[in-house]
């Protein structure tokens, strides 16, 4: 009877997780032609000629937009990539890139912007980051996407205590049980920030 329950257990953990898996699944516009686009920027920049030509696919926050002669420079703060290819809310900038798409796009519609691109690895070049010499990754841009941030209200958990029924209200560590039974959280709700198409 245990061996059965601890089993049953193993086969709904492991249902769940294919479930949520199977529930990210990256943007076809930054999906890109390699099944495993480079995205470790550390590794890169640490000997940027092996990766020259490899696709890459990098992401995060459009700190700068430069219109140039028949192509628009993206200047991106790099940051790690969710399963979906998005850049991670609260990390910290892994390095910065410029990313070149031919033809033009309005700055006033990318800066301060998150994105995500893909597009093979062209080289590196010397720019700045202020006053401060800094050495940019450079790749071309073959498809991107944009993102949004919205919000969410996440209410507190309501754990429900069913040997409990019976008339109420009672008030119990920061929880209210009402006069249907069962214990109900009275803390704050909270507001989650995250990243979305």
């Amino acid at each position: 009877m245990a061996v059965q329950i601890k089993k049953a257990g193993w086969l709904s953990a492991a249902v769940l997780t294919l479930m949520l898996s199977g529930c990210a699944t990256v943007p076809d516009a930054i999906k890109g032609t390699s099944p495993t686009p480079q995205q470790d920027l550390v590794r890169v920049m640490n000997a940027p000629q092996l990766y020259v030509g490899q696709e890459a696919r990098f992401g995060g926050k459009v700190v700068d937009i430069k219109n140039q002669q028949g192509k628009t420079r993206l200047v991106i703060a790099a940051m790690p990539l969710d399963d979906m290819a998005a850049p991670v809310l609260g990390s910290a900038s892994r390095g910065r890139i410029y990313a070149d798409l031919s033809g033009f796009l309005d700055p006033e519609d990318f800066r301060n912007q998150l994105v995500t691109v893909v597009g093979p690895i062209v080289g590196t070049e010397q720019g700045k980051i202020g006053q401060s010499p800094y050495t940019f990754m450079v790749m071309r841009i073959d498809g991107y996407k944009r993102w949004r941030i919205a919000q969410q209200v996440v209410m507190p958990p309501q754990p429900m205590y069913p040997w409990i029924w019976g008339p109420g209200p009672w008030r119990h560590h920061g929880y209210w049980g009402g006069p249907w039974g069962g214990w109900y959280n009275i803390g704050p709700a909270r507001v989650q920030t995250f990243v979305t198409e």
